[in-house]
Parts: C-alpha cells; sequence; structure tokens
C-alpha cells in the first residue's frame, strides 16, 4: 500500500488511498456521488451504488455491501482536499463528468504500480492483482493489527451479521462508537506528503465562467 499510495496520478493515488483504507471495492468508491455518499465532515463514506462499465447500479454485490464506512481523520483530510471546491459529481470521474472505467484504472495504473513494488501474485506467478486486493488488506489489518470489534469489522467491510444480530445492528448505528474505532484502528500504510491535486475537471463558479 505504500508504494501505491504514493502513485504518480493524484486521481487514481486518491482512488488507491481510499480503498485501501475504507476496505472498498473499485466498483463501490467509483460510485461516490460528491453530493449524495460524502458527509460534510469527510468522516464517512455511504456505498448506496457502484459504477460498471462507467454506469452506474443502483445493486451493490451483496444486501450487507449497503454500509456506511468510517475513515480515520488523515484520509478524510487528504478527501477534502481532493474534492476541492466541487460540490456534486461523481468522486472519480473522466473529464466528461462520467465515472471511471475500473478495467482502464486496475490495467494502466493498479498493475504498473504493483510490478514497480515487485509484487508477486502466488496464484499466477504475475504481478497482476485484481482490485480485490484492496479489501483483503484492510481486513487483514483490522484483523490482525487492530482489537477492532468482529462487528464493526464485518460491517465496514459488507460482510453478512453473525448471530448476534441485535449486537451488530446497535454497533452499525452507533455513529461516535464507530468514529472513534476508525480513529483508534488507523489504516496501516504510510499517506504521500503531498497534498492531492483538485480534478481539472472541477465545475467552475459563475465568477469563473464569466472571465
Amino acid at each position: 500500500m505504500k508504494v501505491l499510495a504514493n502513485w504518480k496520478e493524484p486521481r487514481e493515488r486518491m482512488l488507491f488511498i481510499l480503498c485501501g483504507a475504507a476496505g472498498l471495492r473499485v466498483g463501490e468508491a467509483l460510485g461516490i456521488e460528491i453530493d449524495q455518499h460524502i458527509s460534510s465532515d469527510f468522516l464517512t463514506i455511504s456505498i448506496r451504488q457502484k459504477a460498471r462499465h462507467c454506469k452506474i447500479e443502483k445493486r451493490l454485490k451483496t444486501p450487507s455491501a449497503e454500509r456506511d464506512v468510517d475513515l480515520h481523520p488523515a484520509i478524510a483530510s487528504l478527501l477534502e482536499a481532493f474534492v476541492g471546491q466541487r460540490k456534486s459529481g461523481f468522486l472519480f470521474c473522466s473529464r466528461n463528468g462520467k465515472p471511471l472505467s475500473s478495467s482502464n484504472v486496475i490495467r494502466r495504473h493498479l498493475h504498473p504500480a504493483l510490478k514497480k513494488l515487485g509484487y508477486i501474485n502466488p496464484h499466477t506467478g504475475t504481478h497482476k492483482a485484481g482490485s480485490h486486493a484492496f479489501r483483503r488488506f484492510r481486513s487483514t489489518y483490522l484483523q490482525n493489527k487492530t482489537q477492532c470489534p468482529d462487528g464493526l469489522r464485518n460491517y465496514w467491510m459488507g460482510h453478512a451479521g453473525n448471530s448476534m444480530d441485535d449486537l451488530y445492528d446497535k454497533i452499525n448505528k452507533d455513529v461516535p462508537f464507530r468514529k472513534l474505532w476508525a480513529e483508534k484502528c488507523g489504516f496501516g500504510f504510510e499517506l504521500p506528503s503531498v497534498v492531492p491535486n483538485v480534478p481539472k475537471n472541477e465545475v467552475k463558479t459563475e465568477f469563473e465562467k464569466t472571465v
């Protein structure tokens, strides 16, 4: 994740950071809309849809995938800087405002970054890996490196609840508790020293349109 978090392209770098720190599927991240799915303090991402083939699908992979994922304050600060003055539109989008292609992100950015890292996929013997690698990283980190409650970890990762469903539901609805643990858990990798660039397709203000 350290190499991915320092990837040369600002937009994809922020995508990698967010997916690694929050355990998002790439399609879920590409479906995020600024005015609908990001809290005003940038500390919570609501997963309600996904992008596939540059189009939005309201149907997520599983019912449990619909969730609110809480971010560490450092990740929230990077996200806020990346959004800049934009008030709406997709968080990660092309020049024409459409969702990015997940296959293009993986082929043009994730695979070259993994090759630079020297990563070898134990199953294929190549440097290539799918976007699910971010979720594996986050799940393994939360389970092995933190004391995150199992119910909360399952909720953040979009996994189904266990037999203690009542407790599972209470944890999910306790926002202060979730945010406290998001900060306590951290994210398990170093962040870049540079501030993410605001995408060039930022919506112009009325004043800017006249000059």
